[in-house]
């Protein structure tokens, strides 16, 4: 079986490195394209459809790899149908409503054919029936994750790369507990990720777009919900959260920036994690880089809370919170005067202060 994913994750690779040529030219002949402005850092047109080859090596390494012997006809259907949403988005650039409402249709596909949490299992306490509360449960965690990869789709090479983190994760993960169709599957991405990254990363020939962005955040939604499918613990829901700690770290600090600055939830800026750090003066190849290295940091840490004992879970989470919070006071993603935890070092320390840094 190991050996046929392999097989598979090659046919993904090879397939997607062919096609992507003629993906380009249909995005282009199409006007699937995404124009420069303001908050974006390319500055001419560039086709935007680079999901469709990442789908296409999927469905190739799919019937290489036997996946179509096994029972993922929802799962499948549920594929098509959220890269569908994303070509039409990328060519029309859909409403929010109407691509939330797809993405809706597509997450109740999936809980209606049966894969949703029933139960969750909290340490010490006992097991709880979830009832009809996993429907919801089940929906939100797919609309949630399928949206988290579109956050962060902001430098060449970027959502590709981090979204290849977290499933080569998955895939570990997967290997190691002996389940084969998630581990399958995972591979198979992760070659049509590979392939596609030979046109993406820094200078970007093409986009993924939201039919990729949509694509593999659904897959990663789906993955993880086959490793959590009717029994969770408590702490199991954070492992993927934590896998997709990039995205989870961008959003949850745009928030609290907001909130600082007394903006709109909602607004728009150039103060994301890799604004920060072009204007710190990395580059965009290192800048993309940086940011990798922090998903394999919270990659290396989902492994570890996975196999980990309930205090030492604990430990990691906090740990997690904790370096998280310093680079974002360092990298001044929130204001540059936002230093609580390294002003409180500096009293500590005796050492002075943190905010003579340049930004």
């Amino acid at each position: 079986m190991y050996t046929q994913a392999v097989i598979a994750f090659f046919v993904s690779l090879i397939t997607v490195l062919i096609v992507t040529p003629f993906v380009i030219k249909l995005a282009i002949k199409i006007g699937a394209v995404d124009k420069p402005n303001a908050r974006k850092v390319h500055s001419k047109l560039m086709p935007r459809l680079g999901g469709l080859a990442i789908f296409i090596g999927v469905i190739a390494g799919y019937f290489a790899g036997g996946v179509y012997n096994e029972k993922v006809t929802a799962i499948s259907l549920g594929a098509i149908l959220i890269v569908l949403i994303g070509m039409l988005d990328d060519k029309y650039e859909l409403s929010a409503k109407v691509k939330f409402a797809g993405q809706l249709l597509v997450a109740a596909l999936i809980v209606a054919s049966g894969l949703k949490m029933d139960f969750v299992s909290i340490p010490y306490i006992g097991k709880f029936q979830l009832g009809f509360w996993s429907y919801p449960i089940t929906v939100l965690w797919i609309v949630g994750i399928t949206n988290a990869i579109n956050l962060i789709d902001g430098l060449d090479g970027l959502s590709a790369g981090i979204s290849a983190i977290g499933i080569a994760t998955i895939a570990i993960m997967a290997a190691s507990a002996g389940k084969m169709l998630i581990f399958t599957l995972s591979v198979i991405l992760l070659g049509s990720i590979i392939g596609f990254l030979f046109y993406n990363f820094h200078p970007a020939k093409i986009f993924m777009g939201d039919t990729g962005a949509l694509f593999l955040g659904y897959s990663i939604s789906i993955l993880s919900l086959l490793g959590l499918y009717k029994s969770v613990t408590l702490f199991s829901f954070l492992v993927p959260i934590i896998i997709l700690g990039v995205p989870v770290f961008d959003t949850t600090y745009a928030i609290i920036r907001r909130i600082v600055n007394k903006k709109p939830i909602s607004a728009p800026d150039k103060s994301h994690l890799h604004h920060r750090l072009l204007a710190l003066g990395l580059s965009h190849r290192n800048t993309v880089l940086a940011i990798y290295a922090f998903g394999i940091l919270f990659s290396i840490s989902a492994i570890l809370v996975s196999e980990s004992t309930l205090w030492g879970t604990i430990f990691i989470i906090f740990g997690l919170l904790v370096i998280t919070e310093v680079v974002a006071e360092v990298i001044g993603i929130v204001h540059v005067k936002y230093k609580p935890i390294l002003n409180l070092l500096k009293k500590l320390t005796g050492r002075r202060s943190f905010d003579r840094q340049r930004f």
